[in-house]
């Protein structure tokens, strides 16, 4: 059942997925694509395939659309083929969030009656990018159960989506960088300060409270059990206005490697807010040989 686990179910995202519906002729079709914008393009997808809709899931994507989910195959029609296993289980996708950045469209997602990825709820993180074409063309994720608690007393995926500071984006992604960099790499812990708000700092992360000392208790006490995240590349860094999602490769559990999602919210100059999805890496029953990076 693992091989379900990108497929998105997520009707009704945007407008423009009734405006699809107005265009009788491929011709219609294809010049309305040309025109909207990449949040437009996969919102029409996910509809599409929302209603199962292969026709124009075919329209909106490449033949060889490339997977990154390790245990989904690659190719459309192979994903196309999986969509009634998510059918018959009543699993489905809500988007929380859809931000946009160049080519690339990344989402914040909560899943229901997932218990085929493991758990009646998860949430995760998506990424698909589109090419110059128009078309849907790769897909990212990770994913990770959905807690009921947590220690700062926020849910996973709770707060503000309204993005802000559209002119402000190359220096949170440049904040969002340094603190990976120099707190979660060790090059300068002792920087955390400059980089993390100590007047409010959001904590999404169901292990940890809120504040800056809430990341220095979890910090020590990982630490001391000789099971601290270590970040040791950083593979892809997407925003758009005041949201950066950072999307890095470490160590956790005992070695194992893991792939590390991180969502940010800045304001004036520091981190405000944290999101997170930590999956670890599988190595047996791959479905390809993608990876889950090559971006």
């Amino acid at each position: 059942m693992k091989k379900v686990k990108t497929v998105f179910v997520l009707a009704g995202i945007l407008a423009s997925c009734d405006t699809t519906k107005k265009n009788s002729t491929s011709e219609n079709k294809q010049t309305e694509q040309k025109t909207m914008n990449n949040k437009e393009i996969v919102g029409t997808f996910l509809a599409a395939v929302a209603k199962q809709d292969s026709e124009t899931m075919r329209k909106f994507a490449n033949s060889n659309y490339i997977q990154h989910n390790p245990v989904v195959p690659t190719g459309l029609e192979p994903f196309i083929g999986l969509l009634p296993v998510l059918k018959e289980h009543g699993t489905y996708a809500e988007n929380v969030r859809m931000f946009q950045d160049d080519d690339y469209v990344f989402m914040h997602n909560i899943w229901k009656n997932a218990k085929p990825f493991g758990a009646d709820e998860m949430v995760a993180f998506d990424i698909i990018r589109v090419d110059e074409n128009g078309k849907v063309a790769e897909h990212w994720d990770a994913m990770t159960v959905l807690e009921k608690e947590s220690a700062s007393g926020r849910s996973q995926t709770d707060g503000p989506t309204t993005v802000e500071d559209l002119d402000k984006i190359e220096a949170n992604k440049a904040l969002a960088v340094a603190l990976i960099e120099d707190v979660l790499m060790g090059k300068n812990p002792e920087k955390i300060a400059e980089y993390i708000s100590s007047e409010q700092y959001d904590q999404h992360n169901p292990q940890i409270k809120d504040g800056l000392t809430g990341i220095v208790e979890a910090v020590e006490y990982l630490t001391s059990q000789k099971n601290m995240f270590i970040y040791t590349k950083i593979h892809k860094v997407l925003g758009e206005g005041n949201f950066v999602l950072t999307v890095s490769e470490g160590e956790w559990n005992g070695g194992k490697k893991h792939v590390f999602y991180d969502l940010f919210r800045m304001k004036d100059g520091k981190i405000i807010e944290h999101w997170d999805v930590i999956q670890e890496i599988p190595t047996e029953g791959l479905a390809h040989e993608n990876g889950m990076f090559g971006f």
